[in-house]
């Protein structure tokens, strides 16, 4: 008897067609190059070789050495053994460092003395799309900017120059720092995003350390416009950042101009004419401006500040603010002619001489702020952003509040603010002192109540006229009905009615005929 035996091959995971990634090496000694470069003994002397023989997804290994400029047409990744202080591509001062097509990596490369367009298309590198990545890079002593598009991971951007954006133009820009670049407009960036960046030392005409960018967790020191506006950033949106030292010129905004900032601190920076910290049409959102110094308005000028902390800031011609600003529940002194919500009361900082301007635990600036104007669910130190259901004023939140109360109006009647007199009902009104805070009421006088006026005959052919005591500044709802026993018994005829001193009165246009009618009245939206 014979004995078949069947032999089976099983391949996993490969099919004929799989293409393995091939690692290429370039060595400026190699003693034997030879295409395609396959091993240290036969290294490209030169990295566009060694691009050249590589294909899509393959990886070049670089070593130490001086290289020409390159052109990276085909997503590979290319990277130096030793990192970016031994390993070197130089424009030769004619030339662009680099070229990156999409999808392609850089890693670990100084990329010098490269020449772009003055415009700014990258003398360093240009990218073709963000989906081009350099990690690990210096670029320096660029003309024509240090990159353009593409996205920068762990990169220092260093005296490059250029038009637009003199470190960098239309980039994205995670954990960089960009230092002593010039540019026209954006001597750091233009039309940049820059996510946990530092700019130090950066000039421009226009916005010394970010141009129309968008910056998130970013610190902005010692950047300047001595010409125009916007000494750290003009154009530009600001989350959670901190600006300081930085300075402008005739136009104004030591910090920032023509911005919007969130959550942000401003100190120490300084203007020629107006707004020190901000300036130029801004608007600030839960920023602490301190130490800051201008002619006209040491913290802010012309600009629009809601929850903020406007204080110990100084001016030639007034202080903290200049008269063209807009204020809403703001700590800074004097109190302001217009806006809601205001304080005079000092912020009492931690340790404002040694700068940690966290507020202390009886800060009248813990709750006083409102809501509406918060941005972002953080505050600067990545914390929580509202506690204790209210927003605080200023760039930290308090996080271990003891009341829900605004604590400079508990300050005001005397009441402590540790929550014991919360839910107390102090003037016998039936409303307890948290309800007398939303309503705008004084706590402790028991004529300083929320009702309707008595009811007054009327021919108004338009309708009822319904009135209630009031506060200026607080937002109340009108409610109606024809039926108590009806389900539901009253219903929102008017949202957002804006309470006036002493009495507020509303014309229902619904009640022409003989009635019942009924009415209520409540606080909010």
């Amino acid at each position: 008897m014979k004995t078949q035996c069947r032999l089976a091959l099983v391949l996993l995971g490969l099919s004929p067609l799989s293409v393995w990634a091939a690692t290429h090496y370039v060595a400026l000694d190699s003693p034997n190059p030879t295409s395609p470069f396959l091993t240290w003994a036969t290294a490209a002397t030169d990295i566009q070789d060694a691009v050249g023989a590589a294909g899509a997804g393959d990886e070049i290994m670089v070593t130490n050495g001086v290289y020409a400029p390159v052109t990276v047409d085909a997503p590979l990744t290319v990277q130096s053994v030793n990192g970016p202080d031994v390993t070197v591509i130089n424009g030769g001062g004619t030339a662009r460092c680099l070229y990156l097509t999409s999808n392609a990596v850089m890693v670990g490369f100084t990329l010098t003395n490269g020449v772009g367009t003055y415009y700014g298309s990258g003398g360093g590198v240009i990218c073709e799309s963000t989906s081009a990545v350099l990690s690990n890079c210096v670029l320096t002593g660029n003309s024509g900017g240090g990159a353009y598009g593409g996205t920068l991971n762990n990169c220092a951007l260093t005296g490059n120059l250029a038009q637009n954006g003199g470190g960098a133009e239309s980039c994205t820009l995670n954990n960089c720092a960009l230092t002593g670049n010039w540019g026209n407009y954006g001597g750091g960036a233009s039309f940049c995003t820059l996510n946990n960046c530092t700019l130090t030392g950066n000039s421009a005409i226009r916005a010394g350390g970010a141009n129309e960018c968008i910056l998130n967790n970013c610190t902005l020191t010692g950047n300047s416009a001595p010409r125009s506006f916007g000494g750290g950033a003009g154009g530009s949106t600001l989350n959670n950042c901190t600006l300081t030292g930085n300075s402008a010129g005739e136009y104004g905004g030591g910090g920032a101009a023509l911005c919007t900032l969130n959550n942000c601190m401003l100190t120490g920076n300084s203007a020629t004419n107006s707004g020190g910290g901000g300036a130029e049409d801004g608007t600030l959102n839960n920023c602490t401006l301190t130490g800051n110094s201008a002619y006209n308005g040491g913290g802010a000028g012309g600009c629009t500040l809601n929850n903020c902390i406007v204080y110990f800031n100084s001016a030639t011609n007034g202080n903290n603010y200049d008269p063209s600003s807009a204020l809403n529940y703001c700590c800074t002194t004097p109190l302001p002619a217009t806006g809601v919500g205001n304080i005079t009361n000092a912020p009492l900082f931690v340790d404002q001489a040694n700068g940690n301007l966290r507020l202390q635990s009886n800060s009248p600036c813990i709750n006083s702020g409102d809501n509406a104007y918060v941005v972002g669910s953080t505050d600067l130190d990545g914390n929580p952003r509202i506690v204790g259901g209210t927003v605080d004023m200023g760039a930290y939140e308090y996080q271990t509040p003891t009341s829900i109360i605004s604590y400079a109006w508990l300050q005001h009647y005397g009441l402590p603010t540790d929550g014991s007199a919360d839910y107390a009902d102090l003037d016998g009104t039936g409303m307890n002192v948290y309800q007398d805070w939303i309503a705008g009421l004084n706590p402790t006088n028991a004529l300083s109540v929320l009702q309707m006026t008595s009811a007054a005959p009327t021919n108004n052919a338009a309708g009822l006229v319904v009135s209630w005591e009031s506060v200026s500044g607080i937002m109340y709802f009108l409610q109606s009905s024809t039926n108590l026993a009806g389900h539901p018994a009253f219903t929102t005829i008017q949202s957002n009615i804006v309470g006036q001193a002493g009495t507020t009165s509303y014309t229902d246009t619904t009640a022409t005929n003989a009635g019942p009618y009924f009415y209520r009245v409540g606080v909010g939206n």
